[in-house]
């Protein structure tokens, strides 16, 4: 019986989890991100602006392919 040589497999890529939790891919490929500012301090803000910073907003694409580093298998 012949010994076969296997090649071993390149190495998995890491997520970076911290990365992970804060974007996410929209069914087109693009990445989502959410909005700052609603933390804390909310009292002095008015609702439409609590009301706006909910919503979410894509990644700017200069910042695209560093966000699409960090997360090798979105």
């Amino acid at each position: 019986m012949d010994c076969v040589e296997l090649k071993p497999a390149m190495p998995k890529l890491k997520t970076r989890k911290a990365a992970a939790k804060r974007f996410r891919a929209t069914g087109s490929g693009k990445i989502v991100r959410r909005k700052a500012f609603k933390n804390h301090l909310l009292e002095h803000k008015t609702s439409s602006k609590k009301r706006n910073l909910s919503k979410t907003a894509l990644v700017n694409e200069r910042d695209e392919e560093n966000v699409r580093l960090m997360l090798p298998y979105l």
